[in-house]
């Protein structure tokens, strides 16, 4: 079954994680320093926030897949959607592990989709995810949460996701 990913880039994680639990009725099953996650299944979506990106905000939509066979469906579809597809392929981002790839729609809006096959205790190690976003950057120059740059000052774990 296939489930909506929303990811909003925000400025301050403990004080969005109190409005979005509330909003939800329900605690993250995820929650990091610079980054939460909601599985909610009513409504059936996988909601993330993060302070990775450089504007709070809309960072991303997605569809998300419980296995290797509905991905398979779902790149059919954005072959069929038209636009170029950027395949990433395994990689880590989101202290998760997934297989992913990227499109833009029509209005320039960036949707990922995925498989995500386990856990991680980084954020992600930018394996092609740097490539894929830098592919899909705004017009005005914006980058998405999980490729915008990131403070010296964070341990190299925890910005692993934006380097080249």
């Amino acid at each position: 079954m296939k489930r909506m990913h929303l990811h909003v880039a925000v400025k301050d994680i403990p004080q969005s994680v109190g409005f979005y639990s509330a909003l939800f009725g329900a605690e993250p099953s995820v929650v990091k320093s610079d980054y939460a996650k909601w599985m909610l299944d009513d409504p059936r979506v996988n909601f993330a926030i993060s302070t990775r990106g450089r504007e709070p905000g809309l960072d991303h939509l997605g569809i998300q897949v419980d296995s290797a066979e509905e991905l398979g469906e779902v790149y059919d579809r954005l072959r069929k959607a038209g636009g170029e597809v950027i395949e990433q392929g395994q990689t880590v981002c989101c202290y998760a592990k997934s297989e992913k790839s990227w499109i833009d729609d029509p209005a320039g809006i960036a949707w990922e989709t995925f498989h995500t096959t386990g856990e991680s205790i980084v954020y992600g190690d930018g394996s092609g995810e740097r490539t894929a976003r830098v592919a899909h950057e705004k017009q005005d120059g914006k980058q998405s949460a999980c490729c915008a740059p990131q403070p010296q000052a964070e341990p190299a774990e925890a910005s692993a996701c934006c380097r080249p």
